[in-house]
């Protein structure tokens, strides 16, 4: 589930394949940039702002949003259209240099910026977890606001903090033995919690594969995400399974699961 720290790693890779290089081959495949060419570029580099990866082409900027299923991979010139490569109705981006393609595979967004106007379009984000040196007081401060607020809203709004998705969430709580119903004014110290959500993620950020539990294996690496009806990792209680309430302003749920026993505050 791309979160932050897919991000993180997608923007690290495709700046490392593709800076300093020229375009060759351009295309957007979405109704509002289908027509836009920028062949002759030079590509400058890509950077992550939270769950948004910033691709930086010329004077311009291509954002995208990985939603539940999105990805870029890197492939080299004739593969993009090999049959093991996704069919051609799942690619929303095609970026191609001398050397290598970029090819974004089922983008939630896709968008195209003079990348002058970054800081109007992306302004709205929280502290980035992953930035250098985030701003976590600030994050705790926008958090704060609203004490009635159930506590994952406020995690997965990235007005508030940007990058944590419903896995960190999830886990996050687990591991600082919180319910996943709580409210942020019954939450304890935002503070402690917001540097505890950093260091998961500065863990996994560098990760093929993320793990809360420090071990990689398949199966073995999260505590409750993804593991109802089976015994909890460290008081043998069984996982249990429902819903809380998701980042979004109008409502809507995600999934959620939690231990009874080691979550009971």
């Amino acid at each position: 589930m791309p979160e932050g720290d897919s991000a993180y790693r997608a923007a690290h890779h495709l700046a490392r394949s593709l800076a300093g290089r020229e375009v060759t081959d351009f295309s957007l495949r979405v109704p509002a940039h289908a027509t836009a060419d920028l062949r002759g570029e030079r590509i400058e580099g890509a950077d992550a702002r939270g769950k948004h990866v910033l691709l930086r082409i010329g004077e311009f900027t291509v954002q995208s949003h990985f939603g539940m299923d999105g990805s870029w991979r890197l492939v080299r010139p004739g593969e993009a259209g090999r049959a093991s490569w996704p069919a051609r109705h799942r690619l929303r981006a095609v970026i191609g240099t001398d050397a290598v393609v970029a090819l974004g595979i089922d983008l939630a967004k896709l968008a195209l910026w003079r990348t002058r106007d970054e800081a109007s379009k992306l302004g709205w984000l929280g502290p980035d977890l992953l930035s250098p040196e985030p701003d976590l007081e600030e994050a705790a401060r926008r958090i704060r606001l609203e004490p009635e607020r159930p506590l994952t809203a406020a995690l997965l709004d990235q007005g508030n903090v940007a990058g944590l998705g419903n896995e960190y969430v999830t886990e996050l709580l687990f591991l600082r033995g919180i319910r996943p119903d709580r409210r942020v004014g019954d939450a304890g110290d935002l503070d402690e919690l917001l540097a505890h959500a950093r260091d998961l993620m500065l863990e996994n950020r560098d990760r093929v594969e993320r793990t809360f539990t420090g071990n990689p294996r398949p199966g073995q690496r999260s505590y409750v995400f993804g593991r109802a009806g089976h015994a909890c990792r460290r008081c043998g209680t069984v996982i249990l399974e429902g819903t809380h309430a998701s980042g979004q302003r109008e409502g809507g749920t995600r999934r959620s699961a939690w231990c009874p026993r080691c979550q009971a505050s």
